[in-house]
């Protein structure tokens, strides 16, 4: 494997676009019959983007929430499953690097860096629905250990993880209320059940499956950071990270689908009268409103990701208001475009089919879209996120 890391968001793009061509772009339609798209993921490790989301004090690229969001934004114009794989991949990397020790460091985040590790995250629950950030999963301790007993939900990348990021509510008789805290637990960890595989209408190749943990037994270095840390990673680490993913994806959704149908429109002619549907003015009127829809908001999404890394003061709500944004971008986009092509884009298994399904997930994956609209009104307001 090619283990040095990209020194730039410019050479992690390419790496990741050459992956994309050749790897997860032939692979597409396969991924989208709901087969795990190991092969790319496994090359994008092997092009030296594992450790793309960790800094450069464990040996990672450093590049932060902006190589994020542009690699997720390449992959997701050619396989949105695949971008969305990866991008889980970088936001547990970048859960485990924030406070790690030096086993953590050691065990888990020298193999990421090396592209010999995918992590992922499980932090949503059944239970709680869009409120990822109220885990109800049990923490406990013992003399053989810490035990974690709960259950996950939508977990990308489930059971072809080498280890996933468990969010847990302690459950001592001691504990303060509301005391959270993070865990990473191995894939091999005795007491995992998966369950059923991933059918979803879209995003079909994520294996985002639930997950049982039945008194898993832990040692306490696979606490991430201090009990009661959980909060500090879910709103500093988890939602930029994964906010940016999502949020690069989903543009890559969209300009594939403004591409769609900019491609359909330079093609084709009427046959009766041989003009060219690029030289009706209607068509390039509303190829140019769907043009600028793109790419305005993808500069709200590299801007929000600049703003986060460099902790500028609007990164909250550039951040939270990006990828609602985009979730609104891609379904519309994607939608106009099947209009502009007519019944060729209508047809069953063409590429804006699978586009639009894609695309409608945005709103629905936590945050979700009412939810993130809340928070940017907080955040513009002043007030924290989390209240009455």
């Amino acid at each position: 494997m090619t283990t040095t890391g990209p020194t730039s968001v410019a050479e992690a793009v390419a790496r990741a676009d050459e992956v994309a061509q050749t790897v997860a772009g032939p692979l597409a339609d396969r991924t989208d019959s709901g087969v795990w798209p190991a092969e790319a993921i496994r090359a994008l490790q092997a092009a030296g983007l594992g450790g793309l989301a960790a800094p450069r004090s464990v040996g990672g690229a450093g590049l932060g929430l902006r190589g994020v969001a542009a690699v997720c934004e390449v992959l997701g114009r050619v396989c949105a499953s695949t971008a969305l794989c990866f991008g889980m991949h970088c936001v547990a990397t970048a859960v485990l690097a924030a406070k790690p020790t030096e086993r953590q460091r050691t065990e888990f985040l020298d193999a990421i860096v090396a592209g010999e590790h995918l992590t992922t995250l499980a932090v949503s629950e059944p239970g709680t629905g869009a409120q990822f950030w109220l885990p109800q999963t049990r923490m406990t301790r013992d003399a053989a250990g810490l035990r974690i007993t709960g259950e996950k939900s939508f977990i990308t990348n489930g059971s072809h993880a080498d280890s996933y990021v468990v969010s847990t509510v302690a459950a001592d008789p001691e504990a303060p209320m509301g005391q959270f805290s993070c865990f990473v637990v191995p894939a091999g960890a005795d007491g995992l059940t998966w369950g059923g595989e991933w059918t979803g209408i879209g995003m079909r190749g994520n294996s985002s499956r639930g997950l049982r943990l039945d008194d898993v037994v832990l040692g306490p270095d696979h606490l991430l950071g201090a009990e009661g840390d959980q909060i500090w990673y879910v709103f500093e680490v988890v939602a930029p990270y994964f906010l940016m993913a999502m949020a690069g994806t989903y543009v890559g959704v969209a300009q594939a689908s403004l591409d769609e149908a900019t491609g359909h429109l330079s093609r084709r002619a009427h046959a009766h009268t041989g003009r060219r549907l690029a030289g009706e003015p209607i068509l390039q009127h509303r190829l140019g409103v769907l043009w600028a829809q793109v790419e305005r908001t993808r500069r709200l999404v590299h801007w929000a990701a600049e703003e986060g890394d460099s902790g500028g003061p609007s990164a909250l709500p550039a951040l939270t208001s990006a990828k609602a944004e985009v979730a609104q971008c891609a379904v519309e986009v994607t939608n106009e475009a099947m209009t502009l092509v007519g019944g060729i884009g209508y047809r069953d298994r063409s590429p804006l089919e699978r586009h639009l399904r894609d695309a409608r997930a945005a709103d629905v994956m936590s945050p979700t879209t009412d939810i993130l609209r809340t928070w940017t009104g907080r955040a513009a307001l002043g007030l924290p996120l989390l209240g009455e």
